[in-house]
């Protein structure tokens, strides 16, 4: 069974909070269904008492919990705020030492735009990257010079701690939470039905990954130049001899450094580019392969349907069927 807790405060966005609820159901019934996983999720709501708090909205939300009364989850969730996040810094004081004693417990904690305040009260972001909704950036430079503001990313994550500029951006986030607790076909079974044509790779450009941020300067180099070519013929073996390093070498410097091979990082980056081809655009398979630097049609299908398990022509249909059509 996998512990899942959602802190509740007062002015909290709900969405921050529903919409992954109504996620990780989804994730749960279509693992039964599709994978025959069992794996139960157990998801309640905490606050500071068991008392109502209000949200933004002005609707009120009853904890299942106080926090007294969880000693420990396997995933945290902090909401988002609504505007000023003073006030609720100021009544939930009780907060940071819980969130401190779940850390250290290896809790896997998540804060979601102006709620990523939470965090940086607790002292577990200091010298770390942190990113927080673009409405707050000023303010949280001023309050937390000690974590480094990461304006450009959605989605920074440090060890077990995962800060999240949006809503929208979350629901990101969650589809990852999924395929590490179920599987990929799950993963993609719920982001089919949840705004498909909005999702983004958690791997993306807009996500930074702290233990990544590895002193290897070479893989970096590397890295940054797949990024901007990404669309030329690239064999491993002419990047590493462009490096001035063997295959071998290559290899085992960049999966230390990243978690998956350079070729792994090459496919992730021109399927990326593909989505949005295929959404955006009119071209043909095959002129979206080329573009991204696949000449064979059929390879570039298979590799297609074997990360995002639909091929093109299935994917390009159902994100377009999506989006709103003016009449």
């Amino acid at each position: 069974m996998t512990h899942i807790t959602f802190f509740c405060c007062e002015q909290m966005l709900a969405t921050s909070m529903t919409l992954p609820v109504e996620m990780l159901r989804a994730a749960e019934n279509a693992a039964k269904v599709h994978s025959r996983q069992t794996t139960p999720l157990q998801i309640v709501n905490v606050g500071l008492t068991h008392d109502k708090v209000e949200t933004s909205a002005g609707f009120k939300l009853s904890p299942d919990h106080s926090i007294e009364d969880v000693k420990q989850t396997d995933i945290l969730f902090l909401p988002a705020l609504w505007r000023n996040p003073k006030p609720n810094l100021r009544r939930n004081t009780q907060l940071l030492s819980w969130i401190r004693q779940l850390h250290s417990q290896g809790t896997i904690i998540c804060s979601v735009g102006i709620g990523v305040s939470f965090l940086a009260e607790t002292g577990l972001l200091d010298n770390k990257s942190a990113t927080t909704h673009w409405y707050y950036f000023d303010r949280f430079q001023k309050d937390y010079p000690n974590i480094q503001l990461k304006k450009q990313h959605f989605i920074v994550q440090i060890d077990n701690l995962y800060t999240v500029a949006s809503v929208n951006a979350l629901a990101d986030l969650t589809v990852f939470l999924i395929e590490q607790t179920y599987n990929k076909k799950v993963a993609m079974h719920v982001e089919k039905h949840f705004s498909h044509e909005i999702r983004k790779s958690y791997n993306s450009t807009s996500f930074v990954n702290e233990h990544s941020q590895h002193p290897d300067e070479d893989i970096i180099q590397i890295q940054v130049w797949l990024q901007e070519n990404y669309y030329k013929d690239i064999t491993i073996k002419a990047l590493a001899r462009q490096f001035e390093l063997s295959v071998r070498s290559l290899n085992r410097r960049f999966k230390e450094a990243t978690g998956i091979t350079p070729l792994s990082y090459l496919q992730k980056l021109r399927i990326d580019e593909a989505k949005d081809l295929l959404k955006n655009s009119n071209l043909s398979t095959q002129e979206v392969a080329n573009q991204v630097g696949y000449f064979d049609v059929s390879h570039f299908n298979r590799l297609f349907k074997r990360l995002l398990t639909v091929g093109p022509k299935k994917y390009r249909d159902m994100v377009r069927a999506k989006l709103f059509k003016p009449q």
